[in-house]
C-alpha cells in the first residue's frame, strides 16, 4: 500500500515553498483529497472523470472530498485512499522516476494534474524517557 501524491502544475506560485532536495523540485501544499461516499453540497461533477468533488477552494486547510461514481475508470487507490495535492513548477520533472498511477491531464482549465504513489515508510517506534 502507498501514499498517493497528487501533483498540480498551475499558473500561481508563492513565496513559502519547500523544495524537495532529492529532485531539486519545489513543492507546495495544494490540498488533501478525500473519499466519500456521501454527496455533499456544492460539489462539482467531472463528467470525463466520473466524480464529483468539493471543498478546496473554499476550506482554509485545502480539504477537498471526492465522491466517485461506480463505473468511474480511475484505478481503486485513487478512489480508496486520500491523495496529498503539491503544487510544483514542472509537473513532468516532478514525476520523472516516480510511479505514476494517473498520467498529466486536465480536469479544469488551466490545471494539469499527475498521481504518483509513493512507497509508505515504516518508522521505528521511539519511547522517549521523558514521558514515561
Amino acid at each position: 500500500m502507498g501514499i498517493i501524491c497528487d501533483c498540480y502544475s498551475i499558473n500561481r506560485f508563492c513565496n513559502d515553498d519547500t523544495e524537495n532536495s532529492a529532485m531539486n523540485i519545489k513543492l507546495k501544499y495544494h490540498h488533501i483529497g478525500i473519499p466519500t461516499d456521501k454527496p455533499i453540497e456544492g460539489e462539482v461533477y467531472l463528467k470525463d472523470y466520473k466524480v464529483f468533488h468539493c471543498g478546496f477552494d473554499k476550506s482554509e486547510y485545502g480539504i477537498e472530498w471526492m465522491r466517485y461514481e461506480k463505473d468511474c475508470q480511475l484505478p481503486e487507490i485513487v478512489k480508496t485512499l486520500p491523495h496529498i495535492a503539491f503544487e510544483v513548477d514542472d509537473i513532468y520533472e516532478a514525476i520523472k522516476g516516480k510511479k505514476v498511477i494517473i498520467e498529466p491531464n486536465s480536469p479544469s482549465e488551466g490545471n494539469i494534474v499527475a498521481f504518483i504513489e509513493e512507497t509508505v515508510l515504516r518508522l521505528n517506534s521511539y519511547k522517549s524517557k521523558k514521558f514515561k
